[in-house]
């Protein structure tokens, strides 16, 4: 976040994560990147011992009862490290979300809580193999019998499959219902049999555990439903908040780190006799990336504070769609002019940025295609715009021959 807005305990709070962030082992991002570590747990729990995880959930579970417009620049600052242990660290947000939204006192104690204090890990299962950005196409069925119900399917890239001791998984309990009232939501144990068939192999966004899970006749019980049967439509959309926040401010880290490297090196790196930052090709890439990276920081900003004013559903909306759509594309443009200025050396892995660029470009797809931003926010904008409203200057009328209505031919 641009550093003159920030309040005080927005600074340390700042502070505190950017710490973290500078303490975690070289050793274990080498690792992960080459798929060494496939999970790295001891993250959480050190991210837990400094009371970064679940920073907006009340305190009574462990959180610090704080706001988005504070999550989000601690999520800048984990940015900075891999993708892969930014979506770790998100998975608290996102899975804690349905429990501080819908859960029971029972399952926010059960599982909220020891997911802050990272004794619980936790991954969110969404995407099936025919299903992609279709949601409620989701084949994964769960049937119901006495006080329990069974659940069979699968869902995949599933971000920390490997690792986690449970899954929000999202089934059918009634198929024959409209889409938005056919799905629950449950909270599904791995130990109760849930298969993890695969772990992908990935261009980027490494040792996150990212696999396939399947369900055979999985034994869930009742309670394990969050909220109530066929819920699991709504309780989606309110999950897309943390899905797209998380993701908006966190790639800023990378953006910020990668244009960091790039100006450093421009300035000492020389050819033709002079610093290649005195060349405008490679000064005005450094220009239009910082001006492009604090636009999308004010913008994720701007809508951290919407969500948390809770005014406008349908403008907080559009707005976290707009912050993740803006943000991961800048930021793979920013990454993308990080490589061109520093030229060959850039390509290769003695410095981070080629990494990077492999993992920016998963961004762009997951939490949400950024095709699919665009399908909300043209469908919000439209509804806002073809809303009646005396408020504004109708500036249609501001041209000369605007009173010639037979000139404006519709059909």
């Amino acid at each position: 976040m641009i550093e003159a807005t920030l309040g005080q305990r927005q600074k340390k709070l700042r502070n505190e994560a950017r710490e973290f962030a500078k303490a975690i082992p070289r050793q274990l991002i080498l690792d992960m990147d080459a798929d060494k570590v496939r999970y790295p747990r001891q993250f959480l729990e050190e991210a837990s011992r400094k009371k970064l995880l679940g920073l907006r959930f009340p305190r009574e579970y462990g959180g610090r009862g704080m706001k988005w417009e504070d999550e989000v620049i601690a999520l800048e600052e984990i940015g900075a490290l891999p993708l892969s242990l930014g979506c770790l660290y998100s998975l608290v947000s996102i899975c804690g979300e349905a429990f501080r939204l819908f859960g029971s006192e029972e399952q926010k104690r059960r599982y909220l809580q020891p997911t802050i204090e990272a004794k619980l890990c936790c991954a969110e299962a969404l995407t099936e193999p025919r299903g992609g950005s279709d949601f409620f196409g989701a084949t994964t069925v769960a049937r119901k019998k006495g006080g329990n119900y069974f659940l069979t399917g699968q869902k995949r890239f599933v971000v920390g499959a490997e690792g986690a001791d449970y899954f929000l998984v999202y089934a059918k309990t009634n198929p024959e219902a409209p889409s938005r009232e056919s799905l629950s939501l449950f909270v599904v144990e791995k130990d109760r049999g849930v298969e993890v068939k695969h772990l992908y192999g990935l261009m980027g966004t490494r040792g996150g555990g990212a696999g396939r899970i399947l369900f055979r006749d999985v034994k869930v019980p009742a309670e394990n439903i969050i909220g109530r049967e066929g819920q699991g439509g709504e309780i989606f959309y309110r999950m897309m908040i943390p899905e797209r926040m998380t993701t908006a401010a966190g790639i800023l880290g990378m953006a910020r780190s990668a244009i960091e490297i790039a100006a450093r090196y421009s300035d000492k790196r020389k050819a033709f006799g002079s610093k290649i930052r005195d060349f405008q090709a490679v000064s005005f890439k450094v220009a239009d990336s910082i001006t492009k990276l604090d636009a999308a920081s004010s913008l994720v900003h701007s809508a951290a504070i919407t969500v948390d004013q809770g005014l406008d559903s349908r403008l907080a909306r559009r707005l976290v769609s707009e912050a993740k759509k803006f943000s991961t594309e800048v930021t793979w443009q920013i990454v993308n002019d990080a490589m061109q200025i520093m030229g060959g050396i850039g390509y290769t892995n003695v410095y981070p940025i080629e990494r990077m660029l492999r993992d920016a470009r998963l961004a762009m797809i997951w939490t949400g295609t950024n095709e699919v931003m665009n399908l909300i926010i043209q469908h919000e904008y439209y509804r806002q715009v073809l809303t009646p409203s005396t408020e504004s200057r109708d500036v249609e009328v501001d041209a000369i021959s605007a009173d010639e209505v037979e000139e404006k031919v519709y059909e």
